[in-house]
């Protein structure tokens, strides 16, 4: 089937609209952490000894941070496109998120700063991350995405 003749799921509009509004959570946690730093994190409940650890990061796990981030931005609004390249943005945002969680949970000692929440959140969002590949690759398959 030529690509002018696949018609567009609803569930694209419906999983793009939900990957657009989470990385786009992500992008404005990102960018208040970057702008307000402790001050915001505090706010949003970070204890003292997380905000302490996440200011000794050195400036590679930062980078994978933003690709993470902005990356799912990118995947979503690339799947809203309807374009193929919304699997790629999307695997290098998880590419980058198992990276800085392995390095964060051995290199960094993570295990110490975690809560219980903080990991069942990572969990969450680790499986979206992998849902919204899969989708992304899925649609591509099926030639919804160009």
């Amino acid at each position: 089937m030529n690509a002018m003749t696949v018609r567009t799921p609803w569930h694209l509009w419906a999983v793009g609209a939900l990957a657009l509004l989470w990385n786009g959570f992500g992008g404005y946690l990102y960018v208040m952490t970057q702008m307000q730093g402790a001050e915001f994190l505090r706010s949003m409940g970070s204890t003292q000894a997380a905000i302490d650890w996440q200011a000794s990061m050195p400036a590679w796990m930062n980078a994978l941070w933003a690709i993470r981030v902005w990356g799912g931005v990118l995947g979503a609004v690339l799947l809203l496109m309807r374009m193929k390249w919304a699997m790629y943005a999307f695997l290098a945002s998880l590419l980058a998120m198992l990276v800085s969680l392995i390095a964060s949970l051995t290199i960094f000692d993570g295990m110490e700063v975690y809560t219980t929440a903080e990991l069942i959140q990572t969990a969450v969002v680790t499986f979206l991350a992998i849902g919204f590949v899969m989708y992304s690759r899925m649609m591509a398959r099926k030639g919804v995405l160009r």
